[in-house]
């Protein structure tokens, strides 16, 4: 009766160690393939999205292309206008729309100038309350001191990017 005990226990205790290994194996194949789900979603995920924004751009040309349309229309419908308008003699002189300085377009945001000052202004009172004994006085000092030179250096980077037209 013992030997056929030991021999349970033997077998049994074989086929749990054989069981778990192939739940292990089972497991570890399951999140393998969780894994290349997830990354053939993110692969789609970001084709899907570059489709997204190549439509959004192709909108806005659409857009910008309709509006430069108008514009041109309307340009042209003030021209006749004008001429018709004259008479229909030509005195030389050129219409509203086409006379004058064309309007450029502003950049926004902040100037390279702006942005040096306020950079300089703060590093220069950073180091100015280092240096001196009073820190009052050198963060004052070092601030305007370093707000000076950001905006010196600021302004010469907006002369080379064409933001403000540089000195003849």
């Amino acid at each position: 009766m013992k030997k056929i005990l030991v021999v349970i226990a033997l077998s049994s205790s074989v086929l749990f160690a054989c069981n778990n290994k192939a739940k292990e194996e089972a497991a570890l194949k399951q999140q393998q393939a969780e894994k290349q789900l997830a990354i053939k979603a993110v692969k789609d995920s970001l084709r899907l999205d570059s489709f997204k924004k190549a439509e959004v751009a192709k909108a806005e040309q659409e857009k910008e292309a309709k509006h430069q349309a108008e514009l041109a229309a309307a340009r042209r419908a003030s021209s006749s206008r004008s001429y018709a308008s004259s008479g229909g003699t030509s005195s030389g002189s050129s219409s509203g729309a086409y006379g004058g300085a064309q309007p450029t377009a502003k950049k926004k945001g902040w100037s390279d100038a702006a942005k040096g000052a306020v950079i300089g202004g703060a590093a220069g009172a950073v180091g100015g309350a280092l240096i001196d004994k009073k820190k009052g006085r050198g963060a004052i000092i070092g601030g305007l001191v370093g707000a000076g030179g950001g905006y010196l250096i600021g302004r010469g980077e907006d002369r080379k990017s064409g933001r403000v037209q540089p000195k003849n």
